[in-house]
């Protein structure tokens, strides 16, 4: 089965935790409609993304600043062609911006959001306008977890649920619910 095979499966068959999800999980099916091109950052009108939000046992959530947009956000980004799945994907780029080994990625999504980016192409072409069709995963931390900044990241840092940091990107919260309902 091919990443695209995967993210058409995954989600159609997934039910959405918002309704604001459903709608982003609605269009990315239609975005999927140009066929594998739009894993890719290849497609300028968007592409799919995936990341993670990581929680640790004390129900702490990992949010990286991102480096480029200066917002904080849950760890992820662009699928690559070796990445089998959407959550292979996301355990990737979750595992590559914290360094932290180990992660425990529950394989259905707990989000989505759709949103405009600059983002540059594969290519090397000059950043351009473009969506990302993020699928949002959760991953569970081992206890003794030491986070290290990868270089998309200018900081990585714990917060609670009450103390989230700012500028946060939008779409953070709406995550949280789902992920520690997972938790239970």
């Amino acid at each position: 089965m091919s990443l695209f095979d995967d993210a058409a499966g995954v989600l159609s068959g997934w039910s959405a935790t918002s309704e604001a999800a459903d709608l982003a999980r609605k269009r990315t099916l239609e975005l999927l409609g140009a066929g594998p091109v739009a894993m890719t950052r290849a497609h300028r009108p968007g592409h799919v993304t995936a990341s993670t939000l990581i929680v640790d046992e004390n129900r702490r959530v990992l949010l990286c600043l991102h480096g480029r947009l200066g917002m904080w956000m849950q760890v992820g980004g662009h699928c690559e062609p070796g990445d089998p799945t959407l959550a292979a994907a996301a355990l990737r780029e979750a595992t590559e911006e914290s360094g932290i080994d180990d992660l425990r990625l529950d394989p259905d999504p707990i989000d989505m959001d759709v949103h405009a980016v600059r983002c540059a192409p594969a290519d090397g072409e000059p950043a351009g306008p473009s969506w990302h069709y993020d699928v949002r995963f959760l991953a569970v931390c081992p206890a003794g977890t030491v986070e290290r900044i990868s270089e998309e990241s200018a900081d990585l840092a714990w917060f609670t649920a009450g103390a989230l940091p700012t500028p946060l990107a939008s779409g953070v919260e709406q995550q949280l619910a789902p992920a520690f309902a997972r938790l239970r």
